[in-house]
């Protein structure tokens, strides 16, 4: 049927099978990206549980590059910057600030792909039928041309027309799922980055309150 059906219709059967293709490319990489990113940022969790400070919750970490350690980093250069010029309160500001840019680059890293997905998930069907619509045009312009309703006629080229849907479905249907699938476990890492940054977060609030207890002892002696 493919062989015979119009160009037209072959290069839109060929571009929904290009697109299927895509798509079970990014479920793989996707597949491997997520539980990658998700296995190292629950290690980094655990290792600072029981961190005391930035610095003990950096050398916890070591040299491992994670999304956890850029929220540290953060929290320790804000910190450094501001020491002694600042509020407590204007330091955890700016930091938390730090902290949601950092959040944002890692939502829009972890989505890339994502966009590719839900477009062809949406048009894939559309495409399809306008493939369909093509040939069975074309095959009525046949039967106008041989001037003959024979089913024997007419019947191949209408099966020609809607192979073309078939391919719009085959591609559609597995980007809807595989998109929809993406965006619970995309959700449920960004909760985990979220919980990063609150860690980073109350590890910067002890280190503050550590200095501020040091300086009244100072103070006081």
């Amino acid at each position: 049927m493919f062989l015979s059906a119009d160009i037209l219709v072959k290069a839109v059967m060929m571009g929904l099978a290009f697109a299927s293709l895509l798509t079970w490319t990014i479920f793989i990489a996707k597949m491997i990206e997520l539980s990658l990113a998700q296995r190292k940022v629950r290690a980094a969790l655990g290792k600072i549980s029981d961190a005391r400070s930035l610095a003990e919750a950096q050398f916890a970490l070591g040299s491992k590059d994670s999304v956890l350690a850029s929220l540290l980093s953060a929290a320790m250069r804000e910190g450094g910057l501001s020491a002694g010029i600042s509020s407590d309160s204007g330091i955890k500001e700016r930091a938390a600030s730090s902290f949601s840019e950092i959040v944002r680059a890692e939502g829009r890293r972890i989505r890339v792909g994502m966009g590719l997905l839900a477009t062809i998930g949406a048009t894939s069907p559309f495409v399809g039928l306008f493939g369909t619509v093509w040939g069975i045009m074309n095959s009525f312009i046949g039967i106008s041309k041989s001037q003959t309703t024979n089913l024997a006629v007419v019947a191949p080229g209408i099966a020609e027309a809607l192979l073309a849907t078939a391919f719009g479905l085959a591609a559609a249907i597995p980007a809807v799922i595989i998109y929809n699938h993406f965006s619970r476990v995309t959700k449920s890492y960004l909760e985990l980055v979220s919980r990063s940054s609150g860690a980073a977060a109350r590890l910067l609030s002890r280190d503050l309150d550590r200095t501020h207890g040091a300086a009244h002892t100072r103070a006081a002696e």
